[in-house]
């Protein structure tokens, strides 16, 4: 740690905190969670555990003089054997609203997992600091975005002037639910993730439920939904449908019902927005599940295909075109006595001409370019004079 400034310390507490629904105590510091204890202890799947702990959309806000801040954390790397090291995750640092820096944390522990068999092991490593400086002198809102991808245990806040909780600025809470493709993942850094994006645009309070493989209409995660005060709701369902292959058509419609359904009980008049998946070509027409291939790990490059076979469909396997169907009949036939719930074909967030230009580089996720295409789409779809979460008055 530098000596040239004199270093006062806070409590990491949670009125310090956006974005997560519930802070552990651990021996390190605080983890932030994106799902409450109660569905944790629901989930018996290592994927989604792995997901809701990565802090996707979790921010640290403050307001202070300091023009210099020092935050150690434990941070959890994910790597996959046979594919080059992940870029170290970033931290994102907003001044009154407007990018400021952006930093790397170090050290840290590092999950290996073979994709093979998804086994994974641990090494451990040290606690790490990472520290912006020269900020703007006065008192000034600050904000500094955790990596969405990293697991990430908070252990000690530095500043050099005190800092206060953000007051609440009114603005309008957005509570999202997705897939990988909301998590954030290959988005370039925390605020370039499509959520993230869209949230800045419409000038809302992000809380991202977007969970890695993780999207499966859990009973537990409408629960979270129900029980988390929000002005506005989305859910973007299907690719993780298709991918896992969890559910074939008889049991989906019923599934996304009970999912609307349990958001529906304490949120009855909320703006609710259901999205249906982005252009997927490999799943368009052939249901999952989805497998990384093996031939290209190989090779160094990571690579998803689709093991399904089109003429499954006729035994109710289920494609990104069914979900589509299916999803706007359901809201279609909902929203006869439900004005304030909504459709949003993911094909007008990114269709086949998209894909053309921005190809998806392992198929199934997309690159930095394509979170914010779809950012600014769903901002101007969603947010804008005639959308379903526009402004109202």
């Amino acid at each position: 740690m530098h000596t040239e400034h004199d270093w006062i310390t806070t409590p990491l507490t949670a009125d310090l905190l956006r974005g997560a629904l519930d802070l552990e105590r651990t021996e390190h510091g605080l983890l932030p969670h994106r799902l409450p204890a109660r569905a944790r202890a629901q989930n018996t799947n290592a994927q989604l555990a792995m997901a809701e702990a990565q802090p996707s959309g979790v921010r640290l806000v403050l307001r202070t003089a300091a023009t210099a801040i020092e935050l150690d954390t434990l941070r959890t790397k994910r790597d996959y054997v046979g594919l080059p090291s992940r870029p170290d995750g970033l931290y994102d640092l907003l001044v009154d609203g407007r990018p400021a820096g952006q930093a790397s944390g170090t050290g840290g522990n590092v999950l290996t997992v073979d994709m093979a068999t998804w086994d994974g092991e641990v090494t451990p490593g040290p606690v790490g600091t990472v520290r912006f400086t020269g900020l703007p002198a006065g008192e000034k809102d600050v904000e500094i975005w955790l990596p969405h991808n990293e697991t990430t245990e908070l252990v000690a806040l530095r500043t050099d002037a005190p800092v206060q909780p953000l007051p609440d600025r009114g603005r309008r809470v957005w509570l999202h639910h997705g897939s990988s493709i909301s998590h954030g993942s290959d988005a370039a850094s925390p605020t370039a993730i499509w959520p993230a994006i869209a949230a800045s645009l419409g000038g809302v309070e992000l809380v991202n439920l977007g969970f890695g493989g993780s999207a499966m209409l859990d009973p537990f995660t409408a629960r979270a939904m129900r029980d988390t005060p929000a002005d506005l709701i989305s859910v973007k369902m299907g690719i993780n449908i298709v991918n896992g292959d969890v559910m074939r058509l008889r049991a989906f419609g019923p599934a996304v019902h009970g999912f609307l359904d349990t958001i529906r009980d304490r949120h009855p008049d909320t703006p609710l927005l259901v999205v249906s998946p982005i252009h997927c070509a490999i799943h368009e027409d052939t249901p999952g599940p989805t497998a990384p291939d093996l031939s290209e790990i190989d090779k160094g490059r990571l690579l998803f295909a689709a093991m399904g076979d089109p003429a499954e469909k006729a035994a109710g396997k289920l494609t990104l075109g069914v979900i589509r169907e299916e999803l706007a009949r359901i809201v279609r036939h909902r929203a006869a006595d439900d004005p304030n719930l909504h459709y949003l074909d993911g094909l007008d967030l990114y269709g086949e001409s998209d894909a053309a230009e921005l190809p998806l580089p392992d198929h199934v996720h997309p690159d930095a370019a394509t979170h914010r295409r779809i950012g600014e789409r769903f901002g101007a779809l969603a947010f804008t004079e005639g959308g379903p979460f526009a402004a109202q008055g």
